[in-house]
């Protein structure tokens, strides 16, 4: 069960794409949405969450001040458009510009201040916030919703159990559960759907981004499944895409493609979401990789996967233009064939693992990271971001 807690309404910067004038609460079974005008005062009020300097008295001059300790990342993620990026630390969270690359904003809390989860919603000054670390701000089964223009939280989702994501639309608000997914009404923050999933951890969930209706991927209800819901045409399409569990899944920009991985991490499959079509599959390598992310690009030509071996690959996409739902057209200059195994000719004979699509190009970078990926707005550039926790 969901409670929701409803604040007076943010004012954003009209020169940000603001998901809504108002932001309110819904509760998720029980329905209540409780409404705290501005000029009263909240009956029940919520910790300010604003940062509020401290200073002593008076400090003896010789005393020098301890130093502070870089802060420790908890968390790292792309926007929508992967123009930018957002870094949850143990004392509050960083927004990035991809490129150029600068620091946009910090907001660090004064007390506790861990922020597990953050997602931005294009690069607008709504945030999704949840708290996580050894000293949360937040507790961790809340969503907080940030107006950074208000340096405030503005509303909260609370759940029974610990939110392990948060993907944002400008039009809804999901978030992921170990075993259950809430999809929301931006607007209004009435529930919309509720999704049982197999065990999911990690959070596993990604939507569409374009203006179109909402397309959903999730983990479904057996080991290897994945769930489309096409939000248009109201349906459910389950994709037994694995026989291992799912580690990784990605959707092409115009939501037709969703690209998939296991937990065994040497197969990369693509499928066509309308009808659950498996249309290419590529090898990462031979030994079990842990998958940490996918990325199609733009015009989804390539596809990008980013593993625990401290490797890129990027993989050439020969979609048929013929299948169900996909029409992609390109110049002859704008193929390129993924390389194949020499001994390819006579698959069939010999294991599956001879015939295989290799990748075209591959990034080598330090072990011992956990790489996210993703395509640059400048033709054939790659963007990679490395966590290691400090």
């Amino acid at each position: 069960m969901a409670t929701l807690s409803a604040y007076p309404s943010p004012n954003p910067n009209p020169n940000f794409l603001s998901p809504t004038d108002q932001t309110n609460h819904n509760q998720e079974s029980l329905h209540q949405m409780q409404h705290h005008p501005s000029p009263d005062p909240d009956p029940n009020p919520t910790q300010n969450t604003s940062p509020k300097l401290h200073t002593p008295l008076s400090t003896p001059s010789e005393v020098v001040p301890p130093a502070v300790p870089p802060p420790s990342l908890l968390h790292l993620s792309f926007n929508q458009d992967h123009g930018c990026f957002a870094t949850g630390t143990d004392h509050g969270f960083r927004i990035y510009n991809c490129d150029p690359f600068r620091e946009i904003f910090r907001r660090d809390f004064d007390r506790g201040g861990g922020i597990g989860v953050v997602e931005m919603l294009f690069r607008c000054n709504i945030l999704s916030l949840v708290g996580g670390g050894p000293d949360p701000q937040y507790l961790p089964n809340k969503v907080m919703i940030w107006d950074d223009h208000q340096s405030r939280c503005i509303g909260e989702l609370s759940f029974r159990s610990e939110v392990r994501s948060v993907r944002l639309r400008r039009d809804r608000i999901v978030v992921v559960l170990e075993q259950k997914i809430f999809v929301y009404n931006f607007a209004d923050l009435k529930l919309l759907h509720q999704i049982e999933t197999i065990a999911n951890p990690k959070g596993l969930c990604t939507v569409s981004q374009g203006a179109g209706s909402l397309v959903l991927v999730c983990p479904g209800l057996q080991k290897g499944q994945v769930r489309v819901e096409n939000y248009a045409s109201k349906r459910t399409k389950f994709i037994m895409a694995h026989d291992s569990r799912i580690a990784c899944f990605a959707l092409s920009q115009d939501a037709q493609l969703l690209a998939t991985a296991s937990t065994k991490g040497t197969l990369v499959r693509i499928f066509n979401t309308v009808d659950g079509s498996l249309l290419q599959e590529v090898r990462r390598g031979a030994d079990r990789a842990e998958i940490y992310s996918l990325a199609f690009s733009s015009n989804a030509q390539w596809l990008a996967v980013s593993s625990d071996k401290g490797t890129v690959h990027v993989f050439s996409l020969k979609i048929n233009a013929g299948s169900p739902g996909i029409d992609r057209s390109r110049s002859a200059s704008d193929l390129v064939t993924s390389p194949h195994s020499s001994l390819s000719f006579i698959r069939g004979v010999l294991p599956k693992y001879f015939s295989s699509e290799w990748s075209v190009a591959q990034f080598r970078l330090v072990e011992g990271s956990q790489y996210i990926v993703a395509f640059g707005h400048q033709k054939n550039t790659v963007v990679i971001l490395g966590i290691d926790g400090r």
